[in-house]
């Protein structure tokens, strides 16, 4: 079966075709029927054109009232050079030789000939690819993932799965959803000591969905080396902002025998190559985001490839803010020891661009990561892009056994026994190694240009929203 978007580009001119898809729109004009039908395999639709005589017009009356938006099609015709601008060909063909596969109720269909804001569509999202904008999302969302796997399979990256359920908070923040069988649901009062015991549940114990396989991956980095992971990851923390989702994807490649620099090298390679996939793979939805709803997004998205990302330590950036940053909002001026808010952020990278901040002060960041020479910060790093704010962060772990230990004990992490197996592996066989973590959904909004992480995931999930 031949796709549109292989017979707009290479279709043989005079030669027959057998067509499916849902129309897009449709005109009549005197005894011509102008149908522009599109499959989803790109932006562009192919032009139907159908020659109706006085006898067809009247017989086929209630069969042209049905002919109606997202209406699926089979269509048999020949495909011609077209006449009119922006297009290469267009197929002729004749009312008989169009058979509609499924007809839609006019009455009660909400995704009407009219553009719709996102915010609608966001309220329909099983009808969300059938507009522009969810089906170019859909279509940048494929390329990203194919690339992300070809990228890393080019670097003898093994790819890995780690579990959705963990009896681990990787992030240490307890903004995690429990996973329970037995306690109770719906009730106004619950026992305390009914909450804090899960000895009769399904697992025996507490049990959570994965807010990072980051920990599961680095056992396997143990043993292969480079490995890299690609799956959902869920976090209950109640923020209803545009940079965040209860239910996202996360990339987490993990590599032994690494450096910081290589790293930081490694981390911007991956993006650049994905965004490079998307300007290659994705012209025409570019192009229409472009004209419609991101201006200037593909020249931005040229810039960031062909430029190397500014580096700033942490250090640096809390005095160059301190000195030049203009507040806007109600946040303070962030003194050594604060974690930077999306706000900062985003100004770093309106003056820099793309920025690699790096070396953050130990008490910010996570117990695993490497602790520097200086004994005040760690080998940690995030790249921060214009109008998100973080995309990536990472760091080197700590390999060394005692030093791991006594930040695990001052934490209080080995209490109840459950990270005892990531220690063990500076036990047996420890090495320097590093990774990152990327949020897919970001690096969706980086390159698409939409404002709002809930257009750039089929179905967002976050505080009181889960449609479908």
């Amino acid at each position: 079966m031949t796709s549109i978007k292989q017979i707009l580009k290479n279709g043989k001119v005079d030669s027959e075709y057998n067509v499916y898809g849902w129309i897009n729109t449709n005109r009549n004009q005197k005894k011509l029927v102008f149908i522009s039908l599109n499959d989803g395999s790109t932006v562009n639709n192919l032009q139907i054109v159908i020659g109706l005589s006085d006898i067809e017009q009247q017989n086929y009356k209630e069969f042209l009232m049905n002919l109606t938006k997202s209406v699926s099609l089979h269509v048999y015709g020949k495909l011609i050079l077209s006449p009119a601008k922006g297009q290469r060909v267009e197929m002729c063909c004749k009312i008989t030789d169009i058979k509609i596969l499924g007809k839609v109720d006019t009455k009660t269909y909400p995704m009407s000939k009219k553009r719709h804001s996102l915010e609608f569509i966001r309220e329909h999202p099983h009808l969300k690819v059938r507009t522009n904008i969810g089906a170019i999302v859909a279509r940048i969302r494929n390329t990203c993932s194919f690339a992300t796997h070809e990228f890393f399979q080019k670097k003898d990256f093994i790819y890995v799965h780690t579990p959705l359920i963990t009896s681990n908070d990787c992030e240490g923040a307890g903004e995690t959803f429990t996973i329970t069988t037995t306690h109770p649901v719906n009730k106004n009062v619950i026992l305390k000591e009914d909450l804090n015991t899960f000895k009769n549940d399904f697992f025996g114990k507490q049990a959570f969905l994965t807010v990072s396989g980051q920990l599961q991956v680095e056992s396997y980095a143990m043993g292969l080396k480079n490995v890299y992971s690609f799956g959902p990851t869920f976090r209950a923390e109640k923020s209803n902002t545009s940079r965040h989702l209860a239910e996202f994807w996360m990339i987490e490649p993990e590599a032994c025998f690494i450096t910081f620099e290589e790293l930081m090298i490694l981390s911007e390679s991956y993006l650049k190559f994905c965004i490079n996939r998307v300007l290659e793979k994705n012209c025409d939805d570019l192009n229409l985001l472009n004209k419609f709803i991101s201006k200037g997004i593909k020249n931005s998205l040229e810039t960031i490839v062909k430029n190397k990302f500014k580096r700033l330590s942490y250090t640096e950036a809390i005095d160059y803010l301190q000195k030049h940053y203009t507040n806007k909002v109600e946040y303070e001026l962030p003194k050594w020891g604060d974690d930077l808010n999306s706000e900062q952020e985003k100004y770093l990278t309106s003056l820099f661009g793309p920025t690699i901040l790096y070396n953050y002060p130990k008490e910010i960041k996570s117990f695993y990561m490497k602790i520097n020479p200086d004994g005040k910060t760690v080998q940690a790093m995030d790249i921060i892009v214009p109008g998100i704010g973080e995309i990536i962060g990472g760091s080197m772990r700590e390999d060394k056994y005692e030093i791991l230990k006594d930040v695990m004990v001052t934490k209080g992490l080995l209490k109840n026994g459950h990270l005892n197996w990531y220690l063990d592996l500076r036990k047996y066989g420890s090495c320097p190694h590093g990774g990152f973590g990327l949020g897919f959904e970001r690096l969706i909004m980086l390159v698409t240009g939409l404002k709002n992480i809930k257009d750039c995931i089929p179905f967002p999930r976050y505080p009181k929203h889960c449609i479908n």
